[in-house]
């Protein structure tokens, strides 16, 4: 079957007032490689998708950000699941916009320090060493860069910077092995609470950022706006079920709480603020790729 953009995601009374056919269309999640764990992780969203719409959505995956980029600009996948950092590249790439805004409670940064450490404010880590989480991670590097800035300290040029995975950036915290962690503020407070053996004050944050903008469902710009306004709206008046396909399996746990919201593109211009405090003010591509 060739897969073509008309049409997409009209209801099954919709389709039926209309006297069209439903459509297959492909479906792209940016930080999952793989049709198995694509169908592990997001297969009861997908069957939710489509009874929502009366469309069929089949997976298309992507092995990086670029790659879900490219496949919007060549028209072989319709929509992707995504995060704010990801989205403002594809955005400017591919013109692809945000459809619906899958939003996380409690989605912000923090910079955290030991509590005996000497360090009270953010200006007390100039010339010190920070351990931030993956390069181009909207909440573990991005938006802890960020947090400095808007405190008055360069990210670039005024830290011993260091990249790692969150528990490895924990203990070295935990250790003395650098001064401070930023990461997301959630992922931070669920690795301390399996710390039973530490006192409650072992760890302070001395700054954090605003909620983040939401993850999302983009759709391609080869969609037409009629008929991205229809799955939107499909979405939102199924919301309930389309939620409890996310969260349906484990690894999604981040969106336990979260709702659908329609969003608006200048909601991102925060983290194109990010790509320039970290030192990649086009923000026209993905950084560590």
């Amino acid at each position: 079957m060739k897969f073509k953009s008309v049409l997409l995601g009209l209801g099954l009374a919709s389709l039926t007032a209309l006297g069209a056919a439903a459509e297959t269309w492909k479906l792209a999640v940016t930080d999952v490689e793989g049709m198995e764990r694509l169908q592990l992780e997001w297969g009861p969203f997908k069957t939710a998708l489509e009874t929502a719409t009366g469309d069929t959505f089949e997976f298309f995956p992507v092995n990086s950000r670029t790659a879900a980029a490219e496949a919007l600009r060549g028209e072989t996948v319709d929509f992707v699941v995504s995060g704010p950092a990801e989205y403002v590249v594809i955005n400017k790439l591919t013109n692809a916009t945000s459809l619906i805004g899958l939003g996380r409670p409690d989605y912000h940064c923090a910079i955290v320090v030991r509590a005996d450490s000497g360090i009270n404010v953010p200006a007390d880590l100039k010339g010190k060493k920070v351990a931030f989480g993956d390069i181009g991670s909207t909440s573990n590097m991005l938006c802890p860069m960020q947090a400095l800035a808007d405190h008055g300290v360069d990210p670039v040029n005024d830290l011993e910077k260091t990249h790692t995975s969150k528990n490895i950036a924990f203990e070295a915290l935990k250790n003395g092995d650098v001064d401070a962690i930023g990461m997301n503020a959630g992922s931070f407070m669920s690795i301390r609470a399996k710390e039973e053996s530490l006192p409650y004050g072992f760890f302070k944050m001395i700054a954090r950022s605003g909620d983040l903008p939401n993850d999302m469902i983009m759709v391609g710009a080869h969609v037409p706006t009629e008929a991205a306004e229809a799955v939107k709206t499909a979405i939102l008046e199924n919301k309930q079920d389309i939620i409890a396909g996310i969260v349906a399996h484990e690894e999604n746990d981040k969106y336990i709480g979260m709702d659908l919201v329609a969003i608006e593109d200048s909601a991102y211009d925060y983290v194109r603020s990010m790509y320039t405090t970290a030192g990649y003010p086009q923000f026209d591509a993905f950084i560590g790729d």
